[in-house]
């Protein structure tokens, strides 16, 4: 069996429904809304928002880095923002027209969880903003403590 590696060597081969499950059964209540069924966690209430530490922001089901704290930036809008991800392999894009208006959700390239949004009013240099859900990522000082949880096991 081959392994789908992003650039920055990690295993983004995607979990089957089964494997998603059995980590899921860790989460809480408002983690399993965000992540699974695609929910926002409320404006300033998200614990890694104030967050200055450096580190980085891994995936809360699967371990998967998605953003370094150097790219996080004070947005204004109550969401930890960010102006790229740790890899640009590790998200996915999906256009959401929910709610009335049209923009782009970001989720897990390997465990398909729902990240947040990106929007096209950044700061430099990608012009970009990651708006993210506390509740979808896990913070580590270093990124060899994000425990990876593949499809082949941890």
């Amino acid at each position: 069996m081959t392994t789908t590696l992003s650039r920055s060597g990690y295993d983004i081969e995607p979990l089957s429904e089964a494997r998603r499950e059995e980590l899921a059964a860790g989460l809480t209540a408002e983690e399993r809304q965000v992540l699974l069924d695609h929910g926002t966690e409320r404006a300033f209430c998200g614990t890694l928002l104030n967050n200055k530490q450096d580190g980085i922001y891994a995936c809360r089901l699967c371990g998967l880095p998605l953003y370094r704290s150097n790219q996080k930036f004070e947005s204004g809008t109550g969401w930890p923002s960010f102006t790229e991800p740790f890899d640009p392999d590790h998200i996915r894009e999906i256009v959401d027209s929910s709610y009335g208006m049209v923009r782009t959700e970001i989720r897990c390239a390997r465990c398909d969880s729902h990240l947040g949004h990106v929007f096209p009013d950044g700061p430099p240099p990608t012009g970009l903003r990651y708006c993210l859900n506390s509740v979808a990522m896990t913070f580590f000082e270093d990124e060899r403590e994000a425990e990876q949880h593949t499809e082949s096991g941890d």
